[in-house]
């Protein structure tokens, strides 16, 4: 089959979920399929088969196309590190620390080895579904580009392009981006995508008509606006994310400093209808929650610097209710985080930190990168994954004593039966629910609305066309 390249008219038109639901689609099939994107931009990644690290976004896409992830779906990972530089991720294993101009400077090396990942790939499979990023034509980048043009060009895919029409100007973005267009990506699209439509198809068959006559592409599909709230990509849709509490029983304030990240941590919580989340951006009084939630994050020092300087330092200090902390945010419950070679930090420094718990935390090379089943608080094996430089003596892996917990391990509450015990400690009125059948659920609703409004056949027939 053709390798089909999924590409969006501007970033966050819908190509992430897009990719996830035919992914679903072309696994129920009985085609081998597997999801790629050849950089992603993003702090909320997890651990793969290799104990390599990966954007989430790409977790979810193998998860739809029931295959396990693998580092070679997302060779190039990029982690905000504060201070204009990033952390490069090649290969799911850490690279190096760059300012964004020497990242560029390797572009060739990066281009090799998101090459080499994609072709390993078609040999192992029978469809790969590339995700493109932001605009395909970035003019000014494309000598710079790995997602769009780079991979549509080298391997030669099938183009589809997704317009956002919730935005506003969808003909002249779609217009725009088919005119300035590579031609011989313009020569493989085989349609265009209407994404998030909202009200009464009827009233865009005009619309699909013009697209279709003077364009001169087909529409493929015209997809309503249904909002997918699983492993969310960026910070923004989780600021975005509408809970549904309908029977409140637990209200959970979650510390959202600015180096937020592995928040899927929260996707758990969020669709518990029992809890109320609410992200804390600064100083507030707290005493009215019931809990607090130290998430992860990517600049745990300097996230702890910003909660010193926000005032919540000493509002989670006072707080004499439950307070539970996970990665970097379990990190931060310690004496002190100790960075002698500036590997979390851009500068060797020691931050004393909240001091709930008797340990100190030390930043070293190589990171930890593992997944597994770990036996925590006295339970049953959890299933998680570990993603962290920082390391503790004392209590490498959890700790709870009173009203303190925390873990380094991620996926904690995923666990049906952990989160019931932890939460009914705090409210012997809360019964839970059954996360993975949720998720599975959430997924198959989304992937069976995008199948009932695109026209899959003729994708396929293009697909296996000669």
């Amino acid at each position: 089959m053709h390798p089909l390249a999924i590409l969006g008219t501007s970033s966050d038109a819908g190509k992430t979920s897009l990719v996830m639901a035919l992914c679903r689609i072309f696994s129920d099939r009985g085609i081998r399929v597997a999801p790629f994107k050849a950089q992603n931009v993003s702090n909320n990644s997890a651990v793969t088969k290799e104990n390599r690290e990966i954007s989430r976004a790409q977790c979810l896409q193998a998860e739809a196309a029931r295959i396990k992830p693998s580092f070679m779906f997302n060779p190039v990972l990029l982690k905000s590190h504060g201070n204009g530089s990033v952390q490069v991720i090649v290969n799911g294993e850490v690279y190096k620390n760059q300012s964004i101009s020497e990242y560029y400077q390797e572009i060739k090396h990066l281009q090799n080895q998101v090459k080499q990942s994609f072709s390993s790939l078609q040999m192992q499979y029978e469809l790969i579904i590339a995700e493109g990023a932001g605009s395909p034509v970035e003019l000014n980048l494309l000598h710079k580009d790995l997602s769009n043009t780079f991979v549509a060009k080298t391997f030669k895919t099938k183009n589809i392009l997704v317009a956002d029409i919730e935005r506003g100007g969808v003909f002249a973005s779609i217009y725009g981006t088919l005119e300035l267009l590579d031609p011989l990506m313009r020569k493989n699209l085989i349609g265009v995508i209407i994404n998030k439509f909202r009200g009464d198809r009827q009233f865009f068959v005009e619309g699909e008509k013009i697209i279709t006559e003077r364009f001169g592409i087909p529409v493929l599909g015209v997809l309503p606006f249904q909002p997918f709230n699983i492993d969310m990509e960026d910070s923004q849709s989780l600021q975005n994310y509408q809970q549904r509490s309908a029977n409140t029983k637990i209200r959970i304030a979650v510390i959202a400093y600015p180096g937020l990240s592995n928040y899927n941590d929260l996707d758990v919580l969020m669709a518990d209808q029992e809890i109320h989340v609410e992200l804390i951006h600064a100083k507030r009084c707290l005493a009215n929650f019931d809990a607090i939630l130290l998430p992860g994050s990517k600049t745990v020092i300097r996230d702890l610097q910003w909660l010193k300087k926000q005032g919540l330092f000493e509002e989670i200090c006072s707080f004499d209710k439950t307070i539970f902390g996970i990665c970097g945010g379990y990190q931060m419950l310690c004496q002190s985080l100790q960075d002698p070679d500036s590997i979390e930090h851009y500068q060797a420094i020691t931050e004393s930190g909240l001091g709930f718990i008797d340990d100190n935390v030390i930043y070293c090379a190589p990171k930890i990168l593992r997944k597994g089943r770990y036996p925590l608080f006295s339970k049953t094996d959890i299933i998680g994954y570990e993603i962290h430089c920082g390391q503790m003596d004392k209590y490498p892996l959890y700790y709870q004593k009173g009203r303190i917990a925390g873990t380094h391990i991620h996926g904690i509450f995923d666990h049906n039966n952990f989160r019931r015990d932890y939460f009914k400690a705090i409210c012997p009125d809360y019964q839970g629910y059954d996360y993975q059948a949720h998720r599975e659920s959430e997924i198959q609703q989304f992937t069976s609305m995008v199948e009932n409004n695109l026209d899959v056949e003729k994708i396929l027939q293009i697909l296996n066309s000669r």
